[in-house]
């Protein structure tokens, strides 16, 4: 990748999972939870997390990689992007990490990775989290379509964060600018536009897991939504939270699709008392 990881703070520790050489950051000690990103224009896991690994660090050990296609893990040529390749890499980074069961936590296109990661693998997932999630099947709504039909320029990226947040006050040209910057990295915006290229539908349906499989997680899972979430359609999490028997839904205000981002304090508070109610619990197999 051409940026310094001296200068570039997305930029963090490497290790090849399942294959690929992946991007992730390791902070803090404790409880393992791993965030998995969403799939906007210019994502990575830094872009995504930042405002809440700082804090939550502080009380467990949180762990975000790039996903292949997406920030600055590697693009291997002939890779077809798909949930397989997503949830094998996912599985890699725990094994070489040498993480025999985490919390995840999965921010729309993550959601529907963590939930496809916990049907197939629910040894390996102690607690789910989904925030804004994929997973379920939707109609392509206009500001999914708009932001995985996205094409690099400054002023489209600008659109998109005013379509992504309840108040665009709360992002800020800086956002906006690593953002943009990101799509016009070499071989990003070619794997981007290779990902999810028109008829769109066919990608939500893709990531989808059937609802027998997600009515049968036995999982605690906690569901986070935002009120005026113009991407995916807040209907999304209300299906989930009637699905999974053990869950909680929380939705949030005068918030769209970046919880994390346009209430990161709450988000933070949410997330460490749900963390910590299954230290409280007696395990229960699985």
């Amino acid at each position: 990748m051409s940026s310094n990881p001296e200068t570039n703070p997305e930029i963090a520790k490497s290790v090849v999972a399942n294959g690929v050489r992946t991007n992730y950051h390791d902070l803090g000690q404790g409880r393992p939870v791993v965030f998995i990103h969403g799939s906007g224009p210019g994502v990575s896991a830094w872009a995504n997390w930042r405002l809440v690994l700082p804090s939550l660090a502080t009380q467990f050990r949180v762990i975000a990689p790039d996903m292949v296609g997406f920030g600055f893990t590697d693009r291997p040529a002939d890779i077809q992007y798909g949930m397989d390749v997503w949830v094998g890499q996912l599985l890699g980074l725990m094994d070489e990490l040498d993480l025999p069961q985490v919390d995840l936590v999965g921010n729309s296109f993550g959601g529907a990775l963590a939930l496809a990661a916990t049907i197939r693998h629910p040894r390996r997932v102690r607690r789910l989290v989904l925030m804004g999630s994929v997973g379920v099947r939707f109609e392509l709504t206009p500001g999914l379509d708009a932001v995985w039909g996205y094409t690099p320029s400054l002023e489209a990226m600008r659109k998109l964060l005013d379509l992504f947040t309840y108040d665009r006050k709360l992002v800020g040209d800086e956002l906006t600018q690593m953002r943009y910057q990101a799509t016009i990295r070499p071989g990003f915006q070619e794997a981007f536009s290779a990902m999810f290229p028109a008829p769109r539908q066919r990608w939500i349906d893709a990531m989808a897991s059937s609802e027998d499989d997600i009515r049968a997680i036995p999982h605690q899972a906690l569901v986070l939504h935002g009120r005026e979430d113009r991407v995916i359609p807040l209907q999304n999490s209300l299906r989930l939270a009637s699905l999974i028997a053990r869950s909680q839904l929380h939705v949030l205000g005068q918030c769209g699709h970046w919880t994390q981002i346009e209430h990161a304090d709450r988000f933070v508070r949410l997330m460490a008392d749900f963390l910590r109610e299954g230290d409280l619990e007696e395990l229960r197999p699985l």
